[in-house]
């Protein structure tokens, strides 16, 4: 979605994508809090804020501001080990709002603990900035935060691809894609790490115009951005061998955990024989197909059995086992040890 950020009220009109502003006047600076969460990621943000500066560095001006917040107003660390300096709290960063001071939009950054992060303080900070409607960005992880406060019903949104799966098991109302980022006129999200980068140069390219977007790309030597609707790419990276044709069937795969389905009909679903499949799985992944549907399926359960409390029983349902006594000795062979012996390590 490319249109305007709707106004909140008569006198307060946010736009994500507006022309280019002149250089002059206070009132073009675009203003951002940045909410941390302890174990945030590091790559997530500073792929996020890192291209602001250098907008302000091309642009000859400080057309982009940000200040950061942590819950309780202390360096909080990232999950890397460390540890950023903070301007102030959450509660005092919000407070500021319904006295006029308010930011132009709020970046939310968590990292792979987060469901244990969604603090009354926090979820208390992000339903007033909902309510004064100021738009809201989760990087990474955090669009669990915006789902615990109950923001997300009924809208689309992504989240990283390792919590996608438990995010769409903890709230089943949710529109879970695998996109890099999804735009709502009021809630953003992101996948977070390199897509937080792609995500922020859309916003450079709207607010100071495509000339200076690419100036700023070509500092990062990334060349590029891409654009929201690309997917996430879940398979493993150093496989670039991969060919479109399989690249097809493993997202099929990828779209049947739940719902196995026999190669025959995946092979309908491609236009391509179970043989011709057979070929490329063993040319590029030096596997069968069906061997890696089942750890694709089981990878996704192990996922589930570390970030979730859902029963085994549960998870082995929603990855397409017919019975827990199958999937824990399928389990077992892949990751040497059962299902709830893993949860209790995790």
């Amino acid at each position: 979605m490319n249109a305007p950020f709707p106004a909140a009220d008569k006198t307060r009109v946010v736009r994500w994508n507006p022309t280019p502003h002149p250089v002059g006047a206070r009132e073009n600076v675009f203003r951002l809090v940045i909410l941390a969460l302890p174990g945030f990621s590091q790559l997530g943000l500073s792929s996020f804020v890192d291209p602001l500066r250098r907008a302000n560095f091309v642009s000859s001006r400080s057309f982009f501001e940000w200040t950061i917040g942590s819950e309780d107003g202390k360096p909080v660390q990232c999950a890397s080990g460390f540890g950023m300096s903070v301007s102030s709290n959450f509660a005092e960063a919000s407070q500021r709002v319904p006295a006029g001071d308010s930011p132009d939009m709020v970046i939310v950054c968590a990292g792979d603990r987060v469901e244990k992060h969604a603090s009354p303080s926090l979820i208390k900070a992000l339903r007033l900035y909902r309510r004064h409607g100021i738009p809201i960005a989760a990087l990474g992880t955090a669009t669990w935060l915006l789902a615990e406060s109950g923001m997300l019903d009924d809208t689309a949104c992504t989240i990283h691809w390792d919590k996608r799966a438990a995010l769409s098991e903890r709230f089943g109302r949710l529109q879970v894609s695998d996109r890099l980022f999804v735009r709502d006129p009021y809630l953003l999200t992101c996948a977070g790490e390199f897509a937080s980068f792609d995500l922020v140069m859309e916003l450079i390219s709207e607010r100071l115009g495509r000339e200076t977007a690419l100036a700023v790309c070509r500092h990062t030597t990334a060349g590029h951005w891409r654009p929201a609707s690309d997917r996430q790419w879940t398979i493993n990276a150093g496989q670039t061998s991969i060919c479109k044709p399989l690249t097809d069937v493993i997202r099929i795969m990828e779209e049947h955990i739940e719902d196995p389905l026999p190669l025959r009909d995946i092979a309908k679903c491609v236009g391509r024989s179970q043989r011709q499949i057979e070929r490329l799985f063993q040319r590029s992944i030096e596997s069968s197909p069906m061997r890696f549907y089942l750890h694709l399926r089981l990878s996704r359960a192990k996922r589930l059995i570390e970030q979730t409390e859902l029963p085994v029983v549960e998870i082995a349902i929603a990855c397409g086992f017919a019975s827990a006594s199958h999937f824990s000795k399928c389990f077992r062979q892949a990751f040497g040890s059962n299902p709830s012996s893993r949860r209790a390590t995790s």
